[in-house]
């Protein structure tokens, strides 16, 4: 670190792991052969969406959580009903902006944990309804 630079927050540093988080993600699901039709969609202060993508012709909302410990739990149980409920809103705003209709679509949760030098990427496919 140079001289000049102020060591990072707290808050800086578990933002970068939240976007390298993402960034497994999108390579996770890239593998499986999903089409990632957008990253980060966000619509005003309803919310934002992590991952767009279609497996197959599903269209797939992924919201991407990542944890390096678990002081405040697991990663995919901090997707409570409250989550679910602002990421079906932005749901269908996408499904708004991008005029669709006929499209099935299904929520997926990933969870991504750094432990020490491992990253563990869990995949909960129809995660809620």
């Amino acid at each position: 670190m140079d001289e000049d630079q102020e060591p990072k927050s707290k808050k800086q540093l578990a933002k970068e792991k939240a976007i390298e988080g993402e960034e497994r993600a999108c390579k996770h699901v890239a593998s499986l052969g999903y089409r990632i039709a957008k990253r980060n969609f966000r619509f005003g202060k309803v919310g934002e969406i992590d991952i767009v993508a279609y497996d197959d012709e599903t269209l797939v909302f992924i919201e991407v959580k990542t944890r390096s410990d678990y002081s405040f739990g697991e990663p995919e149980a901090s997707v409570d009903a409250r989550k679910q409920a602002q990421l079906k809103r932005v749901a269908r705003m996408y499904y708004y902006v991008n005029s669709l209709s006929d499209v099935v679509c299904r929520f997926d949760v990933i969870a991504v944990e750094f432990n020490k030098n491992q990253v563990e990427i869990r995949h909960h496919k129809n995660a809620f309804f």
